[in-house]
Parts: C-alpha cells; structure tokens; sequence
C-alpha cells in the first residue's frame, strides 16, 4: 500500500471511531432519558471498549447499570471511573441512580479507598471556606436543574418557570453577597485550597448575576487563570457572555439565543466562526458542533456566515 493511500485509510478509520463512540454515547444517553437502563448499559459497554478512558462517561455508565440492576458492571464501572480521576463524593453518596448498589460490600469498599485519596489531597484545604463554598454551589444549581424536566412539563412561559426563575434570582442575590465577601478579602480561591468544585462557585455566582458584577470580577478571573486557580474554560464562557450583552460578536460561541418567529436557537453572533473550534480547544472546550447539540443546533459554519446578518439583528440588545 502507497504511503498517501494508508494515510487516506488511516484518517478515514479515525473519523468512523469518533462517529462511533459519538453516536454509542448519544445513543446510551437517549436510552438512559428513555428509562431503558438496559439498552443504555448495553451502548455503554460497548463506547467503553472503543474509548475506555472518559471518568465521566464511566461514572454515567455504573449508574445506567446500577439502574439495570447489572451491579456487576455497576460497580466495576464506577471503580474504573475513580481511577480514572472521578472524585465527587458528594455526587456518588446522594445519586439514588446507585441505590441498587449502595448495599454491597465491594461498593462500601470503593468508597473508603476514596475518601482515602481525598483525604491525602484536602490535607491543606481550608476546610471552613470549602463547605461554605459548597453550600452557595448547591444553592445555585438546586433550582436551576429543575428548570429543563420543568419546562418540558409545563413550558417555558410557564408559572411553574417563572417561579423557579424567581427563586434561582433570590438566591443568586444572597450568594454574591457572599461570593463578593470571599472575593475581596482573599482574592480568587484556587482548587488547590478548596477544590475543584468548591472553586467552581466563585465562576458560577459571577456568570449568574448582572453585567456589572461580570465586568468587575473579570480582571480578577483573568488573573486566577493564568496562576491556575480559575478554568481557562470558565473564563471562556464569562467572556462570551459579558461580549454578548454588550452587543459585540463572541469568541467562543457559548452564547445561545431564540429566534421569536421560529421559537428556534442559533448561535449568538461570532466572530471569525471557521476558526471557532481551535479557540475553544485552546480553553479547554469541546468542539462547537458536539456543544451546540443540546440545543437541538446542527452547527454549519458556511450556513451561519449566511445567516449571520439575519442572527446579528435578532441578537441587537433591546433599549
């Protein structure tokens, strides 16, 4: 075989691996939404053994499984998955999707080696500032993870949405207040003394409250970044998001908007779109076209050039 056609075949047999696993996961997430536990363990199985290496998808694999009543692979899963660098205690000692596995020995076991490894990693964590973190993490997303089984049910210009929208807005008052305290007296927390979950806070306070507070925390984030004690994909998003309320175009094309005709979504203005995904590696995200599906988007970069003049006026900032 001539060395330009192996390359054609080598580059043809990455591509259909990618489409595969893609698709294996897609289709274990579908099942898994559908409450077929076993038809979504059965594609998880089989993702697994063309890519084993997402802690993730694992860690969603053990609860698929657990579900399916398989505790075999359940449990096995759910072990490689912490190996595999998954550390959420909190998340695997309260998902009742592991309840069917909570019992046995073998899980009692996974969870002390655990907490093990996270005790020799939190050895120099402020305890007192982690919990606290913690808790306006929780109170941030509590309400806010309701919101898609809520408008599925009842709409988006429902009572029941907008009562979640008030409450999630109450809270997000009483958090900054909080947030900003931690922020001015000891700069931007890095992983490093809380956690990775409990430095996520800080980002997910500031993204949820008002331009203002965005803008005047965004140096301080920038900083955190370059010294490691902020996601450089965070970031991304923060940035995104202030550039899009102030109507300029966005770098990363985070942001998401409704047509109000079609009651469809598009990618907000974007600038220099064909070179979008090599920014968003360059932070950490996923490509645009994996990001934008939970939308419901199929992402064309020669199409939205088209539409972009379209999608700039219905994006234009109401006065």
């Amino acid at each position: 075989m001539n060395k330009l056609t192996f390359l054609a075949l080598f580059a043809t047999i990455l591509t259909s691996y990618g489409q595969n696993y893609d698709d294996l996961i897609k289709k274990a997430d579908s099942s898994y939404e559908a409450k077929n536990y076993k038809i979504s363990t059965d594609y998880f199985a089989k993702a697994i053994k063309v890519k084993p290496e997402s802690k993730n998808n694992f860690y969603n694999a053990a609860c698929a499984a657990s579900l399916a009543n398989d505790k075999k692979n359940s449990l096995k899963w759910l072990e490689t998955s912490i190996n595999n660098g998954y550390d959420n205690l909190n998340q695997i000692n309260t998902d009742s999707d592991l309840d069917n596995v909570r019992n046995d020995k073998k899980f009692n076991k996974i969870i002390f080696e655990l907490k093990k490894k996270i005790d020799i990693v939190e050895a120099n964590y402020d305890k007192p500032l982690q919990t606290e973190l913690l808790t306006i993490l929780d109170e941030d997303q509590k309400y806010r993870m309701q919101m898609n089984e809520t408008q599925k049910k009842f709409g988006q210009d429902s009572k029941e949405m907008k009562d979640l929208w008030q409450i999630a807005s109450q809270k997000d008052s009483i958090n900054l207040i909080k947030v900003k305290k931690i922020l001015d007296k000891k700069g931007w927390v890095g992983k490093d003394k809380v956690g990775a979950q409990a430095n996520s806070a800080l980002f997910y306070v500031i993204q949820h409250n008002d331009l203002e507070t965005q803008k005047k925390y965004l140096p301080m984030m920038k900083e955190a970044v370059k010294k490691g004690n902020a996601d450089p994909s965070s970031l991304a998003l923060l940035i995104d998001r202030i550039e899009n309320q102030e109507g300029r175009k966005q770098i990363y094309g985070s942001q998401i908007g409704t047509n109000p005709n079609t009651k469809t979504q598009y990618v907000c203005p974007l600038i220099d779109p064909d070179n979008v995904d090599k920014r968003r590696a360059e932070v950490g995200l996923e490509n645009l076209a994996e990001y934008v599906k939970h939308w419901n988007i199929t992402w064309n970069i020669e199409q939205y050039k088209k539409d972009l003049p379209e999608i700039e006026e219905m994006s234009k900032p109401k006065k």
